[in-house]
């Protein structure tokens, strides 16, 4: 029997966790997975401090027990056949949901939690998970057409083929438990000091070249998954400019952006692109970050 893995959402009480909750109870119902929310306190530890003659719980408990029960809440309001279950952890926030995301299907945040500063584009709580999970990463953000999946398109900005195999699959899922378009986007760049003598292969010149040269990547990319996802209708296109402006752009008419990422063994610190680094700040639409196996 196969193991059917949570889809696991942070919850701290914020305006932000609320919409990632929604989004979660949707896709855990189109993805038929049980949903698991995690809070993370640290009150636990110090309440061997607190006086013994104390009966009272600490108010931190209290707080988390109230945040983790709206969440159930909102959720069953949401949708009650989706399954809910509950943590609450002792640890910082991201280091509860790196930990949670080992034993997930995927990790799901708000764009920006309770205590943030509102000039932050992104939290720091979503920016360290999407940049250190080893499973795909979802901040929602964005508009509530986004949102509310109106455009029935999601957009997968291609990666390298050897790099982006596991966010091309993913795309491919998603686009296929929605019944929606997958728009796959894979962004060109010719350099201003080539000329064509360069690239004597094409008479037409160093741009024609790079344009051969990204749809050549971007059929071998999405070769296999094509095949093992026949129903699923791709719209193909590549565009000349920098592919994070490119990327933001197109999710103004998306419902979820895709890219990968690279997790490098024995790296310390955050392992975030410039790219993903952009639209998690920028994207009109969530965001799923795909790591890539290796």
């Amino acid at each position: 029997m196969t193991l059917v893995l949570p889809l696991v959402v942070g919850v701290d009480g914020s305006d932000g966790c609320l919409q990632a909750v929604d989004w979660a109870v949707d896709e855990a119902a189109r993805r038929h997975l049980p949903l698991r929310l995690v809070h993370a306190s640290l009150w636990e530890r110090y309440e061997g401090m607190a006086p013994s003659y104390r009966l009272e719980r600490p108010s931190e408990q209290v707080m988390a027990e109230h945040i983790v029960a709206s969440g159930v809440e909102r959720a069953r309001r949401r949708n009650p056949e989706v399954k809910v279950s509950t943590d609450i952890v002792p640890a910082a926030a991201a280091d509860a949901l790196l930990e949670a995301g080992n034993n997930a299907t995927a990790l799901v945040t708000g764009s920006r939690g309770r205590g943030e500063l509102k000039g932050l584009l992104l939290g720091s709580v979503g920016l360290a998970v999407a940049a250190r999970a080893h499973c795909p990463v979802i901040v929602v953000r964005g508009d509530a057409a986004g949102l509310a999946g109106r455009h029935e398109r999601i957009l997968l900005g291609a990666g390298e083929p050897a790099t982006g195999g596991d966010a091309t699959r993913f795309a491919f899922r998603e686009a296929e438990v929605r019944g929606c378009v997958l728009d796959v986007v894979r962004a060109w760049r010719c350099p201003a000091y080539e000329t064509a003598a360069d690239v004597p292969a094409l008479a037409e010149g160093p741009a024609r070249y790079h344009e051969e040269q990204a749809r050549t990547q971007l059929d071998e990319l999405l070769r296999g998954a094509v095949t093992d996802h026949p129903g699923v209708r791709v719209s193909r296109t590549t565009v000349e400019g920098p592919a994070r402006k490119v990327l933001v752009h197109r999710s103004a008419a998306a419902d979820l952006v895709i890219v990968g990422a690279r997790r490098r063994h024995g790296h310390v610190g955050l392992q975030l692109g410039r790219v993903a680094h952009t639209l998690l700040h920028h994207a009109e639409c969530p965001v799923a970050v795909v790591p890539q196996r290796v």
